[in-house]
């Protein structure tokens, strides 16, 4: 089942790299929030794509839109993705259930043992990449979902998509019919 604009999100949660908790429903953005899922530490295309979204984090900050990158990954695994990937403005979560994510409309994949290309192991359940803006009252806004780690939604251009709608104040979501 996929949330739909408009619908309630599912309840997310997630430890914080650095310590703490983060809880999707305790998140109450001026605007919106960018809630951004990566496939772990694994990928070599998720540590160009969220070091990316890492250089904009200030830029959707200003617009009062905080972000967050989530994965499946373990504490130590999250952890050595911030500090290889050289990770300074994301706050990082980490351990979410991939149960949730998949009631949140994220693709699932298994892994299949040692990626090729990082030479790392790849764990047995995790999200494929996906990105969610959640409004105030924990609504779905928009959503760029991924079924394969290539061809993403890039930030430059959702943070175009955050101007536009900020600028128009925030429409009705488009998708909901």
């Amino acid at each position: 089942m996929r949330v739909i604009p408009t619908d309630t999100m599912p309840a997310i949660d997630a430890q914080l790299v650095g310590g703490g908790e983060w809880h999707l429903a305790e998140e109450h953005p001026e605007r919106l929030s960018l809630v951004v899922f990566y496939r772990g530490l694994f990928c070599p295309v998720c540590r160009v794509w969220v070091a990316d979204l890492d250089l904009l984090v200030p830029d959707f900050e200003r617009r009062g839109v905080p972000v967050i990158a989530l994965s499946c990954d373990p504490r130590e695994r999250a952890e050595q993705a911030v500090k290889n990937w050289g990770l300074q403005n994301l706050r990082v979560g980490y351990a979410v259930d991939p149960d949730d994510a998949r009631k949140a409309g994220l693709y699932i994949s298994e892994g299949r043992g040692v990626n090729p290309v990082s030479n790392t192991e790849e764990p047995m359940l995790f999200s494929e990449p996906g990105v969610f803006a959640v409004q105030p009252d924990g609504t779905l806004y928009a959503a760029w979902v991924q079924s394969t780690p290539y061809a993403r939604a890039q930030f430059a251009e959702i943070l175009a998509a955050v101007d536009s709608f900020i600028s128009r104040n925030l429409p009705d979501p488009r998708g909901a019919a």
